[in-house]
């Protein structure tokens, strides 16, 4: 799985900016069944004339998908709209419809992974005790667990469970939906001669986080990849990891406490 990947969430143009991103070095696009550009992603790939093993596609299946027949269903529906023989991870989209739900999607997803119709699995917006009740009920735990994470919500007792449990932390809403103007990102945007959205992501990656930022803008979707000759130090983490506000740091749905 590469280490940025390129959301298209309510992207409107999707066709285009994953061309772009293509074109930017992004070789991991993360979709999901709710965003409804599952088949503009598909086209993209297709036209972009990338290899297919190249290309680390992610999508999700929402709660009203959720149970074991509709999930197997709704993998299959991925499949036809990408247009795409694999999906190379597949995710819970989020843990409402409650534990037994829960337990059969997960199951319908693992049994597609035997098929060979997904490559991975994992889950999205999945709080502690999600996640306990896979490990309870002698479930392989997932590989990935996706959350709204960045510097004002760090989540940090789900993140100290993933790692715990050698679980993936993808980041969604890395660059707070556009929110960049704490005073400490631009000090540190001066400091390294970046864009606070740069700053914001090489935090993310120094965590060991997987971020996926989206953007529509070609110029955005270039500089966002614009990560890798540059560092932050102890004390520039040390600024960044102190805003944290715990579930008041949200800006999006996070429904992570879901019973």
């Amino acid at each position: 799985m590469p280490r940025l990947g390129f959301g298209v969430y309510q992207n409107y143009t999707t066709h285009e900016s994953v061309l772009e991103a293509f074109k930017a070095g992004y070789r991991h696009i993360d979709s999901a069944q709710a965003y409804r550009n599952e088949t503009h992603v598909g086209s993209a790939l297709r036209e972009s004339g990338l290899r297919r093993e190249d290309v680390f596609i992610t999508t999700k299946c929402i709660s009203k998908t959720h149970g074991y027949e509709s999930t197997l269903r709704a993998v299959d529906v991925s499949l036809e709209r990408f247009d795409l023989d694999y999906i190379d991870l597949y995710l819970i989209h989020d843990p409402f419809k409650g534990k037994e739900m829960r337990l059969q999607t997960y199951r319908a997803l693992l049994d597609a992974q035997t098929s060979g119709k997904i490559r991975t699995v994992g889950v999205s917006n999945f709080g502690v005790s999600h996640l306990e009740e896979i490990r309870s009920a002698g479930l392989p735990m997932p590989a990935v667990n996706q959350i709204e994470l960045h510097p004002f919500c760090q989540q940090k007792d789900i993140v100290a469970y993933c790692l715990e449990h050698d679980i993936v932390v993808q980041a969604y809403s890395p660059l707070i939906r556009g929110k960049l103007d704490d005073p400490i990102f631009a000090q540190l945007a001066a400091k390294h001669g970046r864009e606070p959205a740069q700053i914001l992501l090489r935090w993310s990656l120094q965590r060991g986080f997987v971020p996926l930022p989206k953007s529509a803008t070609p110029t955005r979707i270039h500089s966002n990849t614009k990560l890798y000759d540059f560092s932050l130090d102890v004390d520039d983490m040390r600024l960044l990891t102190a805003l944290d506000k715990g579930k008041d740091g949200a800006i999006t749905w996070n429904p992570v406490d879901a019973v």
